[in-house]
Protein backbone atom coordinates (compact mmCIF):
# COMPACT_ATOMS: atom_id res chain seq x y z
CA UNK A 1 0.00 0.00 0.00
CA UNK A 2 2.58 2.38 0.68
CA UNK A 3 4.31 4.28 -2.17
CA UNK A 4 7.70 5.68 -0.99
CA UNK A 5 6.84 9.49 -2.60
CA UNK A 6 4.06 9.34 0.43
CA UNK A 7 6.47 8.53 3.04
CA UNK A 8 7.13 11.35 5.66
CA UNK A 9 7.33 9.19 8.88
CA UNK A 10 10.03 6.61 9.93
CA UNK A 11 8.17 3.92 10.84
CA UNK A 12 11.09 2.40 12.03
CA UNK A 13 12.04 5.32 14.65
CA UNK A 14 8.04 5.57 15.29
CA UNK A 15 8.63 1.63 16.91
CA UNK A 16 12.14 2.51 18.48
CA UNK A 17 10.62 5.30 20.19
CA UNK A 18 7.68 2.95 21.47
CA UNK A 19 9.94 0.15 22.60
CA UNK A 20 12.13 2.78 24.29
CA UNK A 21 8.62 4.11 26.47
CA UNK A 22 7.29 0.77 27.06
CA UNK A 23 8.58 0.11 30.09
CA UNK A 24 7.37 3.72 31.78
CA UNK A 25 4.67 4.22 29.97
CA UNK A 26 1.69 3.63 32.90
CA UNK A 27 3.13 7.12 34.22
CA UNK A 28 3.21 9.08 30.93
CA UNK A 29 -0.32 7.54 29.62
CA UNK A 30 -2.55 10.22 30.81
CA UNK A 31 -3.04 12.12 27.19
CA UNK A 32 -3.92 8.57 25.73
CA UNK A 33 -6.17 7.58 28.47
CA UNK A 34 -7.82 10.65 27.43
CA UNK A 35 -8.44 10.10 23.84
CA UNK A 36 -9.29 6.73 24.67
CA UNK A 37 -11.92 7.24 27.14
CA UNK A 38 -13.26 9.96 24.45
CA UNK A 39 -13.06 7.14 22.08
CA UNK A 40 -14.93 4.76 23.77
CA UNK A 41 -17.87 7.20 24.89
CA UNK A 42 -18.25 7.89 21.24
CA UNK A 43 -19.29 4.29 20.94
CA UNK A 44 -20.87 3.58 24.09
CA UNK A 45 -23.24 6.15 22.43
CA UNK A 46 -23.90 3.44 19.82
CA UNK A 47 -26.05 0.91 20.63
CA UNK A 48 -25.33 -2.01 18.72
CA UNK A 49 -22.95 -5.19 19.40
CA UNK A 50 -19.31 -5.52 18.23
CA UNK A 51 -19.05 -9.08 18.87
CA UNK A 52 -15.33 -9.62 17.50
CA UNK A 53 -13.29 -5.59 17.66
CA UNK A 54 -9.97 -5.14 16.48
CA UNK A 55 -7.73 -2.33 18.29
CA UNK A 56 -5.22 -0.75 15.54
CA UNK A 57 -1.98 0.78 17.76
CA UNK A 58 -2.59 -0.31 20.63
CA UNK A 59 -0.31 1.02 22.78
CA UNK A 60 -0.36 -0.67 26.11
CA UNK A 61 -3.76 -1.55 26.25
CA UNK A 62 -5.65 1.29 27.24
CA UNK A 63 -8.66 0.61 25.15
CA UNK A 64 -8.71 -2.98 25.77
CA UNK A 65 -8.49 -1.94 29.08
CA UNK A 66 -11.74 0.83 29.12
CA UNK A 67 -13.78 -1.65 27.76
CA UNK A 68 -13.56 -4.85 29.78
CA UNK A 69 -16.87 -6.03 31.28
CA UNK A 70 -19.22 -4.36 28.35
CA UNK A 71 -21.31 -7.04 26.52
CA UNK A 72 -20.96 -4.95 23.48
CA UNK A 73 -17.58 -6.63 22.70
CA UNK A 74 -17.19 -9.72 23.19
CA UNK A 75 -13.71 -9.93 22.07
CA UNK A 76 -10.66 -7.57 21.12
CA UNK A 77 -7.50 -8.15 18.72
CA UNK A 78 -5.06 -5.94 20.40
CA UNK A 79 -2.26 -5.18 17.38
CA UNK A 80 0.69 -2.39 17.81
CA UNK A 81 4.22 -1.72 16.45
CA UNK A 82 6.37 -2.13 19.79
CA UNK A 83 6.60 -6.05 20.73
CA UNK A 84 6.70 -3.99 24.59
CA UNK A 85 3.76 -2.94 24.68
CA UNK A 86 1.98 -5.31 23.54
CA UNK A 87 3.62 -7.85 25.97
CA UNK A 88 2.43 -4.97 28.87
CA UNK A 89 -1.21 -5.73 27.58
CA UNK A 90 -3.69 -8.60 28.16
CA UNK A 91 -5.91 -10.68 26.36
CA UNK A 92 -5.45 -11.22 22.70
CA UNK A 93 -2.53 -9.58 21.14
CA UNK A 94 -0.86 -9.66 18.39
CA UNK A 95 2.76 -7.28 16.57
CA UNK A 96 1.77 -5.54 13.58
CA UNK A 97 1.74 -2.27 11.87
CA UNK A 98 -0.89 -0.67 11.19
CA UNK A 99 0.30 0.26 7.16
CA UNK A 100 0.12 -3.66 6.83
CA UNK A 101 -2.13 -5.04 8.34
CA UNK A 102 -2.37 -9.15 8.27
CA UNK A 103 -5.74 -9.34 8.91
CA UNK A 104 -8.35 -11.41 6.50
CA UNK A 105 -11.28 -9.68 4.81
CA UNK A 106 -14.36 -9.32 6.54
CA UNK A 107 -13.08 -10.39 9.96
CA UNK A 108 -14.42 -7.49 12.68
CA UNK A 109 -17.28 -6.13 13.24
CA UNK A 110 -15.25 -3.29 14.67
CA UNK A 111 -12.26 -0.99 13.97
CA UNK A 112 -11.01 1.23 16.53
CA UNK A 113 -7.80 3.15 16.97
CA UNK A 114 -6.46 5.76 19.39
CA UNK A 115 -4.29 8.34 18.97
CA UNK A 116 -1.99 6.56 16.45
CA UNK A 117 -3.01 7.30 13.11
CA UNK A 118 -1.38 10.54 13.05
CA UNK A 119 2.32 8.29 12.19
CA UNK A 120 1.15 7.07 9.68
CA UNK A 121 2.51 7.55 6.17
CA UNK A 122 -0.14 6.11 3.95
CA UNK A 123 -3.24 6.85 5.63
CA UNK A 124 -5.23 6.26 2.05
CA UNK A 125 -4.05 2.73 2.10
CA UNK A 126 -4.46 2.14 5.86
CA UNK A 127 -7.84 3.14 6.17
CA UNK A 128 -8.30 0.93 2.86
CA UNK A 129 -7.21 -1.74 4.62
CA UNK A 130 -9.04 -1.19 7.88
CA UNK A 131 -12.42 -1.24 5.78
CA UNK A 132 -11.46 -4.65 4.42
CA UNK A 133 -11.18 -6.08 7.26
CA UNK A 134 -14.52 -5.00 8.07
CA UNK A 135 -17.90 -7.02 7.79
CA UNK A 136 -20.55 -5.54 6.23
CA UNK A 137 -21.77 -2.81 8.05
CA UNK A 138 -19.19 -2.67 10.41
CA UNK A 139 -17.78 0.51 12.46
CA UNK A 140 -14.60 2.08 12.05
CA UNK A 141 -13.92 4.55 15.18
CA UNK A 142 -10.72 5.96 15.18
CA UNK A 143 -9.03 9.54 16.83
CA UNK A 144 -5.51 11.07 16.56
CA UNK A 145 -3.54 14.06 16.95
CA UNK A 146 -4.38 16.53 14.29
CA UNK A 147 -3.04 20.31 12.55
CA UNK A 148 -3.22 22.19 15.88
CA UNK A 149 -1.95 19.43 18.26
CA UNK A 150 1.66 21.19 20.00
CA UNK A 151 1.00 24.18 17.83
CA UNK A 152 2.66 26.41 20.32
CA UNK A 153 5.85 24.37 20.98
CA UNK A 154 6.16 24.40 16.93
CA UNK A 155 6.21 28.07 17.10
CA UNK A 156 8.56 28.51 19.54
CA UNK A 157 11.24 26.25 18.06
CA UNK A 158 10.49 27.31 14.38
CA UNK A 159 11.08 31.36 15.41
CA UNK A 160 14.51 30.79 17.24
CA UNK A 161 16.12 27.86 14.89
CA UNK A 162 14.99 30.62 12.20
CA UNK A 163 16.78 33.19 14.33
CA UNK A 164 19.77 31.56 15.18
CA UNK A 165 20.38 29.46 12.15
CA UNK A 166 18.54 31.50 9.29
CA UNK A 167 16.46 27.81 8.77
CA UNK A 168 14.96 25.16 10.13
CA UNK A 169 14.57 21.55 10.34
CA UNK A 170 11.36 19.13 10.60
CA UNK A 171 11.10 19.26 14.64
CA UNK A 172 7.74 18.51 15.31
CA UNK A 173 5.43 16.68 13.03
CA UNK A 174 2.96 17.43 10.27
CA UNK A 175 -0.38 16.51 11.68
CA UNK A 176 -3.25 16.44 9.52
CA UNK A 177 -6.28 18.69 8.73
CA UNK A 178 -9.76 17.77 9.38
CA UNK A 179 -11.54 18.70 6.36
CA UNK A 180 -8.52 16.33 4.88
CA UNK A 181 -9.66 13.46 7.41
CA UNK A 182 -13.05 13.72 6.49
CA UNK A 183 -12.99 13.74 2.81
CA UNK A 184 -10.42 10.06 2.85
CA UNK A 185 -13.16 8.08 4.78
CA UNK A 186 -15.49 9.11 1.20
CA UNK A 187 -12.75 8.86 -1.43
CA UNK A 188 -12.02 5.08 0.56
CA UNK A 189 -15.17 3.85 0.61
CA UNK A 190 -16.62 4.02 4.19
CA UNK A 191 -20.64 4.64 4.00
CA UNK A 192 -22.10 7.33 6.67
CA UNK A 193 -18.43 9.24 7.18
CA UNK A 194 -18.23 11.65 9.87
CA UNK A 195 -15.41 13.90 10.92
CA UNK A 196 -15.53 16.00 13.98
CA UNK A 197 -12.41 17.43 15.87
CA UNK A 198 -12.01 18.39 19.89
CA UNK A 199 -9.56 19.98 22.32
CA UNK A 200 -7.07 19.20 24.97
CA UNK A 201 -5.30 21.85 26.40
CA UNK A 202 -2.70 20.28 29.20
CA UNK A 203 -1.36 22.88 31.73
CA UNK A 204 2.80 22.69 32.04
CA UNK A 205 4.88 24.26 34.46
CA UNK A 206 7.78 24.12 32.14
CA UNK A 207 8.13 23.70 28.94
CA UNK A 208 11.10 21.21 29.76
CA UNK A 209 8.20 19.49 31.53
CA UNK A 210 6.34 18.90 28.19
CA UNK A 211 10.00 17.70 26.76
CA UNK A 212 10.20 15.09 29.39
CA UNK A 213 6.46 14.06 28.91
CA UNK A 214 6.62 13.36 25.24
CA UNK A 215 9.95 11.21 25.56
CA UNK A 216 7.94 9.49 28.20
CA UNK A 217 4.88 9.19 25.57
CA UNK A 218 7.56 7.78 22.56
CA UNK A 219 5.66 11.05 20.69
CA UNK A 220 9.24 12.41 20.04
CA UNK A 221 10.22 13.18 16.34
CA UNK A 222 10.02 10.46 13.82
CA UNK A 223 10.13 12.48 10.39
CA UNK A 224 12.75 10.88 8.08
CA UNK A 225 13.71 14.16 7.48
CA UNK A 226 14.45 15.34 10.97
CA UNK A 227 17.87 16.14 12.17
CA UNK A 228 19.77 13.40 12.83
CA UNK A 229 21.94 14.93 15.88
CA UNK A 230 20.56 16.35 18.92
CA UNK A 231 19.39 19.51 18.84
CA UNK A 232 21.65 22.35 20.52
CA UNK A 233 21.19 23.85 23.79
CA UNK A 234 21.36 27.63 22.71
CA UNK A 235 18.38 26.41 20.51
CA UNK A 236 16.52 24.79 23.07
CA UNK A 237 17.16 26.99 26.37
CA UNK A 238 15.96 29.87 23.33
CA UNK A 239 12.97 28.17 22.47
CA UNK A 240 11.93 27.36 26.01
CA UNK A 241 12.27 30.88 26.51
CA UNK A 242 10.41 32.63 23.94
CA UNK A 243 7.82 29.48 25.02
CA UNK A 244 7.30 31.07 28.17
CA UNK A 245 7.89 35.03 26.76
CA UNK A 246 4.24 34.20 24.19
CA UNK A 247 2.46 31.44 26.60
CA UNK A 248 3.06 31.69 29.70
CA UNK A 249 -0.16 32.53 32.34
CA UNK A 250 -0.37 34.40 35.26
CA UNK A 251 0.34 30.92 37.46
CA UNK A 252 3.98 30.91 35.57
CA UNK A 253 2.24 27.99 33.68
CA UNK A 254 1.93 26.68 29.72
CA UNK A 255 -0.46 25.62 27.78
CA UNK A 256 0.10 22.79 25.40
CA UNK A 257 -2.58 22.19 22.97
CA UNK A 258 -3.33 18.60 21.69
CA UNK A 259 -6.06 18.58 18.80
CA UNK A 260 -7.96 14.83 18.66
CA UNK A 261 -9.81 14.26 15.31
CA UNK A 262 -11.77 11.81 15.20
CA UNK A 263 -13.03 10.02 11.96
CA UNK A 264 -16.31 7.35 12.11
CA UNK A 265 -17.44 4.99 9.07
CA UNK A 266 -19.42 2.32 8.43
CA UNK A 267 -18.36 -0.20 5.63
CA UNK A 268 -21.20 -0.35 3.51
CA UNK A 269 -23.78 -3.17 3.65
CA UNK A 270 -27.67 -3.25 1.18
CA UNK A 271 -29.36 -2.59 4.23
CA UNK A 272 -27.38 0.41 5.27
CA UNK A 273 -29.02 3.54 5.98
CA UNK A 274 -27.89 6.43 3.37
CA UNK A 275 -27.35 10.12 3.34
CA UNK A 276 -29.66 12.35 1.43
CA UNK A 277 -28.43 13.21 -1.60
CA UNK A 278 -27.31 17.34 -1.73
CA UNK A 279 -29.86 19.56 -2.34
CA UNK A 280 -32.79 16.98 -2.02
CA UNK A 281 -33.95 19.31 1.31
CA UNK A 282 -37.27 20.58 1.21
CA UNK A 283 -37.00 23.37 3.26
CA UNK A 284 -34.25 26.37 2.44
CA UNK A 285 -32.06 27.23 5.27
CA UNK A 286 -32.58 30.46 4.89
CA UNK A 287 -36.23 30.83 5.25
CA UNK A 288 -35.80 28.94 8.74
CA UNK A 289 -33.17 31.59 9.41
CA UNK A 290 -35.50 34.29 9.65
CA UNK A 291 -37.59 32.60 11.97
CA UNK A 292 -35.15 33.73 14.70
Amino acid sequence: MNNSSMKIFDRHAVRLHRERAADGFGSFSFLFREAAERLVDRLFDIRREFPLALDLGSHGGLVADILAGRDSIQSIVQCDLSEKLVRGASGLRIVGDEEFQPFAPATFDLVISSASFHWINDLPGTLVQALRSLRPDGLLLVNFFGGETLKELRRSLLEVESEIKGGVSPRVSPFTDVRDAGALLQRTGFALPVADVETVTVSYESPQKLFHDLRGMGEVNSIIGRQKTFTSRQILLSAFKRYREIYEDQLGRIPATFEIITLTGWAPAPNQQKAAKRGSGQVLLKDELKKF
